[in-house]
């Protein structure tokens, strides 16, 4: 547990400027302390990946400013009084863009603070590091060593900053976030409310390209069952043609036959009329003779 330590002179006064102040570049409170922004690939890393994934958390949120390795000025008139927070989050500030992180413009120091384990933290370094947090009023502390598995946090207490003893699936009050630290390198996940697991950036990258092959696979997919519903509906359109074409000709045929039928009977009838008159023309030929007979004339 670390106790603050009163600070002998006076408060510096703290200006709060309207919006357009944040982004004015001040030459006497430089943008860059001329330090690398990580010792190591890993370290960076995770300063990226607990940034990144605390922005898209808060996206919705216009009042919370998250940044990463930004220098942050808590002295007014002394711009070596500053510090450079692998990750920090300050709520009530609005996303904007800043050169740096100005302490009597913001209005406040930053609640929550992250740093990771790197070559150039030394313990004693790490006591200024938590000193300043400690004095600044930072309302939570977090430290992780990604090389051994190490966690730790501290919380806002009636003494200062003060170690969170049981810190296995401890929650975050401001940011909500559960951390569940593991023995082992790189083992420490850190779980959104609704209980997802923060990704790296490399890991959310490799996720967007399956997404994406997935996608373009599934585009491939729909065009290809497309087309096949396509020749469906084409071949199902000529067998209906062929269909039609068919009852068609079969209506054509049963027509002529009938035509055939028809033409046929006419004939029968016409013969057989043709036969009874020639019949009737017989018969009345034969009355006649036979009445010639017999008045004695001979009908040749």
């Amino acid at each position: 547990m670390s106790t603050a330590k009163p600070d002998p002179r006076p408060a510096p006064e703290i200006v709060l400027l309207d919006p357009p102040f944040w982004d004015a570049y001040d030459p006497r409170f430089p943008d860059s302390d001329g330090k690398p922004m990580a010792d190591s690939t890993i370290q960076y890393r995770w300063m990226v990946t607990i940034a990144e994934n605390l922005e898209e958390l808060f996206e919705d949120r216009l009042d919370v400013l998250v940044a990463c390795d930004l220098l942050w000025y808590f002295d007014q008139t002394n711009p070596k009084k500053c510090i450079a927070p692998d990750v920090f989050v300050a709520f009530g500030r609005p996303k904007a863009h800043r050169h740096s992180y100005k302490e009597w413009i913001e209005g406040h120091a930053p609640e929550v603070v992250f740093e990771i384990h790197s070559p150039s933290n030394t313990a004693r370094r790490m006591r200024e590091k938590q000193e300043i947090y400690d004095e600044r009023g930072v309302e939570e502390y977090y430290y992780y060593d990604p090389e051994t598995g190490r966690f730790q946090g501290w919380l806002r207490g009636e003494g200062g900053l003060e170690s969170i003893e049981a810190v296995d699936s401890w929650t975050s009050p401001r940011l909500g976030v559960t951390f569940e630290p593991h023995p082992g390198k790189e083992a420490l996940v850190i779980r959104r409310p609704n209980g997802e697991a923060f990704q790296h950036v490399q890991d959310i990258m490799r996720d967007r390209r399956v997404a994406l092959r997935a996608a373009k696979i599934q585009r491939r997919r729909r065009r290809e069952a497309e087309r096949r519903a396509d020749l469906e509906h084409e071949r199902a359109q000529t067998e209906r043609r062929l269909r039609e074409e068919a009852d068609h000709l079969t209506r054509a045929e049963r027509q002529r036959a009938e035509t055939e039928r028809q033409r046929a009977e006419t004939e029968r009838l016409a013969r057989e009329e043709a036969d009874a008159v020639a019949r009737a023309e017989r018969e009345r030929a034969d009355r006649l003779a036979a009445k010639l007979r017999e008045l004695g004339i001979d009908p040749e």
